[in-house]
């Protein structure tokens, strides 16, 4: 994820993960490997959000112009 996200700290991403798990959005699993590997992945909740995620992203593309004068 941080790979993706480049502006986003390792204190700033793993409290942020932890949030959304802890609001049911996402499930961690953590792997005991070396070096230590954890998964991420929607709930049932999270994937009912992406509908309206998308939405508000189509909407901030088409109006982009306007909220950023």
């Amino acid at each position: 994820i941080q790979r993706e996200m480049v502006d986003i700290s390792q204190k700033m991403l793993s409290s942020t993960l932890k949030q959304l798990e802890k609001d049911h959005l996402l499930n961690r699993k953590a792997y005991a490997e070396i070096p230590p590997r954890v998964e991420y992945s929607l709930t049932a909740l999270g994937l009912s959000l992406m509908p309206i995620l998308g939405q508000m992203i189509d909407w901030a593309q088409m109006h982009f112009e306007e909220v950023t004068k």
